[in-house]
């Protein structure tokens, strides 16, 4: 199929996905890469705390946190 066809399936609102081969697709700029962080108590305390509270695993917390920080930085 080409890519027009494609356009026109989608815009016309049809389900395109059994079109697409999604098993390597990828984010740009979205590859990961562990890093170890050490918090004092108090931090990973307060962190999960508010975890809690939104119901969300500390790690995101974390992750938005930075890069909010980070888009203000920038």
């Amino acid at each position: 199929m080409k890519a027009k066809e494609l356009d026109e399936k989608f815009d016309a609102g049809e389900d395109v996905s059994q079109y697409l081969d999604i098993s390597k697709a990828r984010r740009p700029q979205q590859d990961q890469k562990r890093v170890n962080v050490d918090f004092p108590v108090w931090m990973i305390q307060q962190l999960d705390k508010e975890a809690r509270r939104l119901g969300v695993p500390r790690q995101s917390i974390i992750k938005v946190w930075v890069a909010e920080r980070l888009q203000k930085a920038a």
